[in-house]
């Protein structure tokens, strides 16, 4: 949400009952340029986005407040006018600039409702068509409105695998996602086979599509009673333990598919069932383990570390950081310039290097008794030089090590470093577990949960708006979280508005889940919680960054108004610490810093404080949480092993057009 922070304008009391409008700057425009196209003062643009001062990049978005007199840009006064909204199905050599001439829009305004369609129009794809106030719709059009009113039966159509095609290929070539293909074709989740016959639109008939026959393996019978298998899941309890469940194998499922999906090894699976060493069949009753639902965290009481510094004996950390000087060394000058242009990873160390840097001085400030020492880590996501660094330079003895930064290299690390605390800056990967382990970036499902604990926190009624397109999430939603209700979509695919109404309940805060990135998905659940605020409370949600939340179709003060909550690992944060940090920042390097500068700042104080207590460091992890400038450190132990950090921020959006932390 880092692109969101232009809203943070503190003190700011603005009537949503004047003109506020956001701005996507534009390639080589200036401050004075867009102030001119609507007629307000520079002053008055700085005002609202303090940021502004220090340049505004191609994409970065301004709020401008427009005088009252002003008149809205061409393209919102189009809008405006654009009456009727129509839908339109694709028909064979139809063309963007056709469909325009037909409807009496442009191009431009098509491609603009419709930016699911990324490359060139499929048949079948149904497009959003604003039609101009008094355009009379041709023939064509009206046949398509006609046919609507029809129950349309829509036959199946199928796509056969060839040598080299990829999801993604085929996907763009009918014009869907990758995730409703795989919602199609369950059994290609995990790769696609040469012959296989995939359904792209339609329904399976009951005799089953065309497909390539592959020789069958007979395997022994192996006798089991045969619990009944229930609908979806394809899963059936087993009293016989209380960590396994029963599973019936599902078609086309393979060893390797149903290890991942339940996050064991095929090894121990075999060890669970030895009857699949001779081969897994459609249908067979097999042992899973049950997969563990996310827990609530309690969260620590936060610890002001600074306060209770005590030093004692001198203190040894190690970063090891990417910087793969040997791969510098051997460019020229300008092939060096050209990388720090173009290479955002040796940029990002480099932020993250100068950020550590500042809190390293912090702790000499604050009489610290620590050694620092940076080393290069040399590293790619397969190599690194993890192994020599420690050996040449003993960091066995050392206190702490942070770093390196691909996860496969700091758990070789932390392999190697016995009981050295070794901790992982910036990866969300968590694959092998170690004790001294500590992950400091916050877990995606972690931070999701967190969202949903806050609401069950308030005694909220959740709702959840799904995208029919986004399973993955309606899943997960489904397993952790089974006392939400889910709104339901028309046979239009449109939102069911009177049946959403109908979820609401007076008395209660009722929080909206919002999960999706269709603009005239967002319209019409903001409109119709909008509508519905006079009579019921009502909080709208979303689960994580949502870019379509900046498009200009969605008014700013329905996010205001609704008090749009999100999760977040950072925060927004004016205090006097945070400003001294970004002071002492743009002294030291000329600009502000950003957030891996911060996060590089974050993690480094982090350490070096929780160092300097007086317990073990590994006791801090298990006893104290802690708060930075950005981020929140709240480990907890995880049982395979090493500690994770749970630490989230709950935000909203204020009326005040503030982001705001939510208690």
């Amino acid at each position: 949400m880092k692109r969101l922070i232009w809203l943070m304008v503190l003190g700011m009391q603005l009537s949503f009952a004047q003109n506020v409008i956001r701005y996507k700057v534009e390639k080589g425009e200036t401050v004075t340029q867009i102030a001119k196209k609507y007629n307000v003062a520079p002053k008055d643009i700085y005002k609202l986005n303090p940021d502004a001062q220090k340049g505004v990049p191609e994409n970065t978005l301004l709020v401008i407040e427009l005088p009252n007199k002003t008149k809205a840009a061409p393209e919102t006064k189009k809008k405006a006018e654009a009456a009727t909204v129509v839908t339109h199905e694709v028909q064979p050599k139809e063309t963007w600039y056709s469909l325009s001439k037909m409807y009496g829009t442009t191009v431009e305004d098509l491609q603009k409702n419709n930016p699911q369609v990324k490359e060139g129009l499929n048949p079948g794809e149904v497009l959003t068509v604003n039609v101009p106030k008094g355009f009379k719709l041709p023939k064509e059009a009206k046949k398509q409105e006609a046919k609507k009113q029809e129950p349309k039966k829509q036959e199946p159509v199928f796509h056969v695998v060839l040598a080299k095609e990829t999801k993604y290929g085929i996907a763009t070539k009918y014009g869907i996602s990758i995730e409703e293909l795989e919602k199609k074709n369950p059994e290609i989740v995990n790769g696609l086979q040469i012959g296989q016959t995939l359904l792209i639109r339609g329904e399976r008939p009951k005799v089953e599509a065309p497909k390539v026959e592959t020789p069958k393996v007979e395997t022994p019978k192996v006798e089991q009673p045969v619990a009944p298998k229930p609908q979806g899941q394809g899963i059936a309890v087993v009293e016989k333990t209380l960590t396994t469940i029963g599973y019936t194998v599902q078609p086309k499922e393979t060893l390797y598919s149903l290890a991942k999906q339940f996050n064991i090894s095929q090894e121990d699976l075999i060890k669970m069932n030895p009857e699949l060493k001779d081969g897994v069949k459609e249908g067979m009753l097999i042992e899973v383990p049950v997969k563990p639902e996310l827990k609530t965290v309690v969260k620590k009481e936060l610890s002001p570390l600074i306060e209770t510094i005590q030093v004692g004996s001198k203190k040894k950390l190690a970063l090891l950081l990417p910087f793969n000087i040997a791969k510098l060394d051997q460019d020229t000058i300008n092939s060096t310039k050209s990388r720090l242009k173009k290479d955002k990873f040796l940029n990002m160390t480099l932020d993250f290097y100068a950020g550590a840097l500042v809190a390293i001085d912090s702790a000499k400030a604050m009489g610290l008794n620590i050694d620092v020492t940076i080393l290069d880590s040399d590293e790619t996501k397969s190599t690194s030089n993890v192994a020599n660094l420690i050996q040449d330079n003993n960091l066995k003895n050392y206190n702490a090590v942070i770093g390196p930064f691909y996860q496969n290299n700091v758990e070789k690390a932390a392999s190697l470093l016995g009981n050295v605390p070794v901790i992982s800056p910036l990866s969300k990967d968590y694959d092998k577990k170690f004790p001294n382990l500590i992950q400091a970036t916050t877990m995606p499902d972690d931070i999701k949960q967190a969202m949903f604990d806050f609401m069950r926190g308030k005694g909220g009624n959740i709702i959840a708006v799904v995208d029919p397109k986004k399973a993955s999430v309606k899943q997960y939603i489904e397993a952790n979280h089974k006392d939400v209700k889910f709104a339901a979509f028309n046979a239009q695919g449109g939102l069911d508005v009177a049946q959403m109404k109908s979820l609401f309940v007076k008395d209660k805060m009722n929080y909206v889940v919002m999960e999706t990135e269709k603009t005239n998905l967002i319209l019409s659940t903001t409109s119709t919680l909008m509508a519905s605020l006079k009579e019921f409370q009502i909080n709208l949600v979303i689960l994580g960054e949502n870019d379509a939340l900046d498009f200009e179709e969605i008014q700013m003060n329905r996010l205001t108004k609704l008090k749009l909550h999100y999760p977040s690992a950072s925060r927004p944060n004016k205090s006097d610490a945070a400003t001294d940090f970004e002071n002492e920042y743009k002294r030291k390097n000329r600009v502000f810093p950003n957030q891996f500068a911060t996060r590089g700042f974050d993690v480094t104080l982090d350490v070096l404080l929780r160092l300097s207590q007086d317990k073990p460091i590994m006791e801090t992890f298990n006893e104290l949480a802690s708060e930075q400038v950005e981020s929140e450190f709240n480990y907890v132990q995880n049982p395979d092993g090493g500690y994770m950090n749970k630490g989230v921020h709950i935000l909203y959006y204020d009326t005040d057009l503030t982001i705001k932390e939510a208690k």
